[in-house]
């Protein structure tokens, strides 16, 4: 059971109304997370509006999934693990690179270094070295690409902190954590 409200359409007032139809019509349903950021209809927006600029990058889907499957599993969010598993199936990402991806790599030698990019950023709140740049740019992503990084990971580790606080109940295939929380 969430341990925050989960605004339902018996709740909601005509701006949730409003955004959940724009969500059901993306998505075909309004997942639980976004329901639990509804309670406050500027942080929807907000998180939203992050998200629709964060995907008209020049990343690929399966890079941001892998980057998405590998937070979620290094934060313990299993709600994360959960969605990112299904999104990441319909992006043609294969188990055993999700299970990769969720290790920290991934079977692709370049993607590997985002999503151990990713998790370093996450790890060291942005510490990162210079020599884990030189190796993401030698790996050939350019300066858009690595901001583009940066920015998935404020994105997951924000969506894996509200998962977590909220215990929001899980409304994908329940995917299970590979390590104890």
């Amino acid at each position: 059971m969430s341990r925050i409200n989960l605004v339902t359409p018996e709740q909601e007032n005509p701006e949730q109304a409003e955004l959940y139809a724009a969500i059901t019509s993306q998505l075909g349903m309004v997942p639980n997370f976004l329901k639990v950021f509804a309670n406050s209809p500027a942080a929807l927006k907000a998180f939203l509006g992050l998200h629709t600029i964060a995907n008209e990058g020049e990343l690929t889907a399966k890079t941001k999934e892998r980057i998405a499957l590998g937070l979620a599993e290094q934060n313990a969010c299993e709600y994360c693990v959960s969605a990112h598993t299904a999104i990441g199936k319909g992006v043609g990402l294969t188990t055993d690179e999700m299970a990769a991806n969720r290790a920290g790599g991934s079977q692709d030698a370049q993607a590997a270094i985002a999503v151990k990019f990713a998790r370093s950023l996450a790890e060291h709140n942005g510490e990162v070295t210079t020599a884990e740049l030189l190796e993401i740019r030698n790996a050939g992503y350019s300066d858009a690409e690595i901001v583009e990084i940066i920015t998935h990971v404020g994105m997951n580790i924000m969506t894996n902190i509200l998962g977590k606080a909220s215990r929001v109940a899980i409304d994908f295939p329940k995917v299970a954590l590979q390590k104890a929380s």
